[in-house]
């Protein structure tokens, strides 16, 4: 089945402007210069034609090195554009997070406001005091506990259990038997 929607036929329809800096830094060029095509990603023509501007250099041709020099400076400049336009993303990438992160704290913290103050389960009830009979018949039952230590009453609830972390069984390691059944 054909999508109803034309497909783009030139590059300046497509909306890849996203990629478009990190497609630099990974595209393979072909740079057509005076000592025939140099092949690579910009960082391999670069480093080429600065061997053959020092090669020829070496030979005494001002002209071809000035040449190659100019072919290594335009990938250099191709090379940092990409480069400062990866940087600006992912500032920009960074900065977005940042405010949405601070966006999600504001949220939870007026989030956990809300349910503190209306007294749902996020909020933690106050124990109720003794002094007041008729709280003290509505809760769990309390009694009163010597603490020889301090030589003091303590208030304890009977039907407090404490939590038990548990207990893992250990691994068994099975053995392997061999049998034969041959008999011999």
């Amino acid at each position: 089945m054909r999508s109803s929607k034309p497909r783009p036929r030139s590059k300046n329809n497509r909306n890849n402007n996203n990629r478009s800096a990190a497609n630099v830094l990974n595209r393979v060029f072909d740079s057509s210069g005076p000592e025939g095509k140099v092949r690579g990603t910009p960082q391999q023509v670069i480093e080429k034609y600065q061997q053959l501007t020092r090669d020829s250099q070496l030979s005494g041709d001002r002209v071809a090195a000035e040449n190659f020099q100019q072919h290594a400076e335009h990938y250099m400049r191709l090379q940092t554009d990409a480069q400062r336009e990866i940087d600006l993303r992912r500032d920009q990438q960074d900065r977005e997070n940042r405010e949405k992160q601070v966006q999600r704290d504001q949220e939870r913290g007026e989030r956990i406001e809300r349910l503190d103050g209306t007294g749902n389960d996020n909020h933690v009830p106050e124990t109720p005091s003794v002094e007041d009979p008729g709280v003290a018949e509505q809760s769990a039952p309390i009694s009163k506990v010597k603490d020889f230590s301090t030589s003091e009453s303590v208030q304890t609830d009977e039907n407090f259990v404490p939590k038990t972390d548990p207990v893992r069984k250990p691994r068994v390691r099975r053995r392997t038997v061999e049998v034969d059944i041959n008999g011999s």
